[in-house]
C-alpha cells in the first residue's frame, strides 16, 4: 500500500490518518496553502504553517488550527510530517512525509524564483514527489521579476501621461501583495478593492509587513482615483463596480498573458506574466533536484509533463484532483460590490 493515497476526498495518508488539502470534510487535514481550491471548511482539525493560520481564520473562520515552522518535525500516529517553503504565496509549504524510511513529498503549488515575501522555494529529497503543472508546458517562460516590475511601473506613468488610472487584476491573496513590492516606488496612493483589503488587515494584523494601500468604498471619492492605482480581483473584471475609476486602462497580472492574444481576449490594455506558479524550466529543475524516482502531476498540463517526464526516464503518471481553481475571486467580487455599490 502506498504511504499517500489518491481518493475521493484527497491525498490520504492512511498510516498517520490524515489528508493533504482534501476536498472535503475529514478528521484531520494538513493544508499547503490558504488558496480555496487547497484550503477547504469542514474538517476537523488543520495542520498548516504559521504564517497561513490567519489565512485560513479569515476564509473558513474559527477551527483546530495547529501551527509549525518550517522544517518542524512532528509525529502523527508515527508519521513524521514537516512543511517545507513552496515559495507560492505567503505561508505556502511543501509537505514531507516520512515513514518506515519512506519519503513522500506533496509539493503544492509554488514558485522556484525568490518573490521577497512567500519564502525561497526548498527542494526536498524524496523518493516519491506529488507535484503541480499548472505551466507545465514549453512556452511558459517567466522573466524575472525585477524586469516585470520595471514593466509595471512604465506603464502607470505612462497611463498618467494619457490621464489614465492604472487598474490592476490580481488575485486578493498572493498576486495582490507581490504588487505592492514594487507599486509603493511610484509615490501614488494605492487603492484596493474589499477582498484584497480583508487579505491586507489579516496580514499586516498577523505582522507580515506591507505598504499602506487605502480600501475602496462608496464613500471615496471618485475623484480621488484619477491618475493613481487600483488593484482588484479578477472577479471586479469588466463588472459595473470599475465604472468609478474611468478613464482608465486594464493590466492584468497572471501567467496566462504569456499566451499571445490573451490580453486582447480579456479586451485588457495590457498584460503582465507575473506567475505565482512555477514555468516549465522551473518545473522540470524542481522535479529533478528531489531526486524522486516516481512523480505524480495533480493538475495543470498533467499530460504533457508526465509524458515529457517518462520520455527523459523519470517515471511519471497523471493524478485526478480537484485543483487548480485559485481563488473563488468571482463570488468574492459580486459580494464585494453589492457592499460598495450604493
Amino acid at each position: 500500500m502506498p504511504l499517500i493515497e489518491f481518493t475521493d476526498k484527497g491525498l490520504y495518508c492512511r498510516a498517520g490518518g490524515f489528508y493533504i488539502d482534501p476536498w472535503k470534510a475529514v478528521d484531520k487535514a494538513v493544508i499547503t496553502h490558504a488558496h480555496s481550491d487547497h484550503a477547504r471548511w469542514g474538517s476537523k482539525y488543520y495542520l498548516c504553517h504559521t504564517q497561513c493560520k490567519p489565512l485560513l481564520q479569515m476564509r473558513l473562520g474559527e477551527n483546530n488550527y495547529q501551527t509549525v515552522e518550517w522544517e518542524e518535525k512532528i509525529f502523527m500516529d508515527g508519521v513524521q510530517v514537516s512543511l517545507h517553503p513552496a515559495g507560492h504565496m505567503i505561508g505556502s509549504s511543501q509537505i514531507r512525509v516520512e515513514c518506515k524510511g519512506e519519503v513522500w513529498v506533496v509539493s503544492g503549488d509554488y514558485k522556484i524564483e525568490d518573490d521577497g515575501l512567500s519564502g525561497k522555494f526548498e527542494p526536498v529529497k524524496c523518493g516519491t514527489f506529488i507535484t503541480e503543472s499548472t505551466f507545465g508546458l514549453p512556452i511558459y517562460n517567466w522573466k524575472p521579476q525585477q524586469e516585470i516590475f520595471q514593466n509595471i511601473k512604465d506603464w502607470v506613468v505612462r497611463n498618467r501621461e494619457l490621464g489614465k488610472t492604472s487598474v490592476f487584476i490580481a488575485y486578493s491573496l498572493g498576486k495582490a501583495q507581490r504588487l505592492l513590492q514594487c507599486l509603493p516606488e511610484l509615490s501614488l496612493p494605492i487603492y484596493v478593492h474589499g477582498a484584497i483589503w480583508n487579505a491586507h488587515e489579516t496580514l499586516t494584523g498577523s505582522g507580515i509587513q506591507l505598504p499602506d494601500v487605502k480600501r475602496i468604498d462608496h464613500d471615496t471619492p471618485k475623484g480621488s482615483y484619477i491618475n493613481n492605482i487600483i488593484i482588484a480581483p479578477p472577479g471586479a473584471e469588466g463588472s459595473s463596480w470599475m465604472r468609478r475609476f474611468f478613464p482608465y486602462a486594464v493590466g492584468i497580472c497572471s501567467g496566462w498573458m504569456q499566451v499571445r492574444g490573451t490580453v486582447r481576449r480579456r479586451n485588457a490594455d495590457a498584460g503582465f506574466a507575473l506567475s505565482d506558479h512555477a514555468d516549465w524550466k522551473g518545473l522540470l529543475g524542481a522535479v529533478k533536484e528531489t531526486g524522486a524516482e516516481k512523480v505524480f502531476v495533480t493538475h495543470g498540463y498533467q499530460a504533457v509533463f508526465s509524458r515529457y517526464l517518462n520520455e527523459t526516464g523519470i517515471e511519471a503518471a497523471e493524478v485526478k484532483t480537484e485543483y487548480g481553481n485559485e481563488e473563488e475571486e468571482t463570488s468574492v467580487a459580486v459580494a464585494e460590490q453589492s457592499n460598495t455599490d450604493h
